[in-house]
């Protein structure tokens, strides 16, 4: 994607400080989302056009819970979701990718990474330097393993394997407002994150079970 411009705002909501990240293409003027977990209305603000995409992190209902607003006013909008959750999506024309896809719209070309562990279908999307990763990966941390659908041995992958091994200026855009700050660097989000520096998968499990037991001292 050489030489486009694009500019990202992010929307905090939902049910749990949620962000839905809105991002404009500065040329062609193209928008497009990723997750629907604020309402239409916070977004219809900052459409210069009709949305083109609306890109799922994972259907976890947090992340779905407004899809029908932003369907229903654009029905033929683009929903991209992991092929394996397809038919867990109302509404929208339904684009199923796997790992590896690349997407273009409107000249913005959506890099698609599976990354299973939090959830079954878990999706991330690098668009330029920018990558949005849902609950996979947050500033400071990762997701947590402890629900229906997830596996810490596939977190582990997903985040070492796939995420981690980007350029180090990559910059990340969560699907909740967990950390210090809303967004960081991969290089930076290593260096304050313990869960980012396990040497290998049964250290990352150690460390997990660390951060868990902490929690659950609050």
């Amino acid at each position: 994607m050489p030489n486009i411009k694009i500019n990202i705002q992010s929307f905090r909501g939902g049910y749990d400080n949620n962000f839905t990240h809105l991002v404009s293409n500065q040329r062609t003027k193209t928008q497009l989302l990723i997750d629907a977990a604020v309402p239409l209305k916070t977004i219809q603000p900052f459409l210069e056009n009709d949305l083109k995409a609306l890109l799922i992190t994972h259907t976890h209902g947090d992340h779905i819970t407004y899809l029908s607003e932003y369907t229903k006013k654009y029905p033929a909008l683009n929903v991209i979701i992991f092929a394996g959750s397809a038919d867990r999506i109302n509404g929208g024309k339904i684009c199923p990718v796997k790992d590896g896809d690349s997407v273009t719209i409107g000249e913005l070309e959506i890099r698609v990474l599976h990354t299973p562990g939090h959830y079954f279908d878990s999706l991330c999307f690098k668009i330029g330097n920018a990558l949005f990763t849902g609950d996979t990966l947050f500033v400071g941390r990762t997701g947590r393993t402890i629900s229906a659908g997830s596996n810490i041995s596939q977190l582990y992958h997903s985040v070492y394997e796939k995420l981690l091994v980007l350029p180090g200026s990559t910059i990340i855009y969560p699907g909740h407002d967990y950390g210090p700050q809303p967004t960081i660097t991969i290089r930076e989000n290593i260096k304050i994150s313990p869960l980012l520096q396990a040497v290998n998968e049964g250290d990352f499990r150690r460390r997990m079970e660390a951060f868990e037991k902490q929690r659950n001292q609050y």
